[in-house]
């Protein structure tokens, strides 16, 4: 994989399964974006809140460059039938040359625990292995966050270990799990 391999093609829909689908993200889900960041869960792990329509729009903004510029991938997790924002999932960190990438996400508080989640990691990942030509996919999180955890495991990640003193959040640093699926053959 090199520069320019991502940004050839039109980032792909995904569909995931159970009316679930992930698409590129619109302006107009700049409300659902802000709303979702209401949550103090989201907050919390993402270090982050969106205080108005505009900011959460010009965080779309950017996400919806970052295909083109081959720095991040990041889709808008859907109701397929309602297109009821659900979540995020997005690959980031992006080393086209080495092949890898992060894989990062999250859901509103009312699409948690029905296993949305785990599904939507296993799809974008396979995506992201095969068509989208990666090798090595990651998955970091808070060691105190085992709502991740449980997610990285449930996708087929396997742990590689602990970063010491890793992300810094609103109550210290955090050491994290580090997790990893890479391309088979």
């Amino acid at each position: 994989m090199s520069d320019g391999d991502l940004a050839a093609f039109d980032q792909p829909a995904l569909p995931v399964g159970g009316d679930v689908l992930l698409r590129p993200w619109l302006l107009t889900d700049a409300a659902a974006v802000m709303e979702a960041f209401q949550d103090p869960a989201i907050q919390r792990w993402h270090v982050r809140r969106a205080d108005s329509v505009q900011e959460a729009g010009e965080w779309i903004e950017q996400w919806q460059r970052s295909w083109s510029e081959e720095t991040g991938a990041h889709w808008a997790m859907v109701h397929a039938g309602s297109g009821a924002l659900l979540g995020r999932i997005a690959l980031k960190s992006l080393s086209l040359a080495d092949g890898k990438a992060e894989v990062a996400y999250w859901t509103v508080p009312a699409a948690r625990g029905g296993g949305l989640c785990p599904r939507t990691v296993q799809v974008l990942t396979c995506w992201a292995l095969g068509e989208g030509g990666f090798h090595r996919i990651e998955l970091e999180h808070s060691t105190a966050n085992e709502a991740s955890c449980r997610v990285a495991v449930k996708a087929g990640f396997e742990e590689e270990g602990v970063r010491r003193g890793a992300w810094l959040h609103a109550d210290g640093w955090h050491d994290v799990h580090l997790h990893a699926r890479l391309r088979q053959g």
